[in-house]
Order: structure tokens, then sequence, then C-alpha cells
């Protein structure tokens, strides 16, 4: 779930709160966004191929890392958590389910696209399926730090975003029949 992948960029962000503790929570919102980003290729083309980069997007994270390190700046460090977001999002995918309408059938072996190899990397279906019940175990986990470390914004995305998972792990057999009857 995309809800996930936030969650797990505002654990990441967390990191911060020893050494910067004023930029954890702009860092905390841009690793959310980053964390959603490569999600957004799956209402315009090829979901998990066009906006996931699992090995281009540590090039952006060097980059953004460095200047977030040379200029820590609200900005720079929301920039470079963005980058890290997706980064890990565009990894971790593959330890998901296939790209199929019924993932928990397993009958299709696209978990993720390799641009530098050209292919498709299979799934490893450590989590089953988005949405799956461990998936809302995980989601609920990686929320932690954004309930229990942050206040305000952070945290009240975090309690949406943890609603949304739920709600999410409830209908998620469901979307397929939805989507058959919409026009």
């Amino acid at each position: 779930m995309s809800t996930t992948h936030a969650a797990m960029g505002v654990c990441l962000a967390a990191l911060l709160f020893p050494f910067a503790p004023e930029l954890a929570a702009p860092a905390a919102l841009g690793a959310m966004a980053g964390g959603v980003f490569p999600d957004l290729d799956v209402a315009v083309v090829a979901h998990r191929k066009t906006l996931h980069y699992p090995e281009h997007y540590w090039l952006v994270v060097l980059a953004t890392g460095a200047v977030a390190a040379l200029v820590p700046t609200a900005t720079t460090a929301g920039v470079a958590f963005f980058a890290l977001s997706a980064a890990v999002h565009s990894v971790t995918d593959v330890l998901g389910g296939g790209l199929g309408v019924r993932p928990w059938a397993n009958d299709d072996e696209r978990g993720v696209y390799s641009h530098r190899r050209g292919e498709w990397l299979p799934p490893r279906r450590w989590i089953r399926y988005d949405g799956a019940p461990e998936d809302l175990l995980v989601a609920a986990v990686l929320s932690l730090p954004g309930l229990l470390l942050f206040d305000g914004l952070v945290r009240q995305l975090s309690l949406a975003l943890l609603a949304l998972s739920l709600l999410y792990t409830l209908v998620r057999k469901q979307v397929p029949a939805i989507e058959e009857r919409l026009p």
C-alpha cells in the first residue's frame, strides 16, 4: 500500500531527531510524499514501471542528500527525504505480490521494473498483496514513529494514513469487482 511506503518514509525521517530535530518534521513530510509518489503511475500508465526506479533513484538520493548535508534547511531535508523514500519504495515493492488484478491469486510475475536490466523483477510475496492483513500490520508498526515521536501535521497525517490503510485492507478483495462494474 502507498500508505505503508509513506509510513516507512516517516521512520527514515525520524532518524534525524538525534542530529537535527528541527528538520525531522519537514523531512517526514517530504518522505510521506516521496513514499506515495511512485504509485502515482497506477493511474497514468504502467504501474511499477513508469515512476518506479529501483536503481536510478539512488543517484538522486546521493545528490539531494549531499545538498541537504551541506545546506541543512527544511526544504533541502524535505527534498532529500522525498528522494530517499521514493527510492526505498521502488526497491521494496519487489517484496510484495505481482501486478495482477487479483494479486492473491499469484497469477502475475511482475514485481517491479528494473530499467537498468530492462526487465521485470519477480515479486517475492513477503507481503502477499497490497492491502493484505500483513501489509496492514507492517503499516501499523511503521506508523508508530509518526504517531509517537512527531506532533502536528506529521502525527495527523500518520493517523489518517493508518485509518486509510485499515479501510483499504477491509475492501481490498472487493476492488476488482468494483472496477469491473465501472464504465
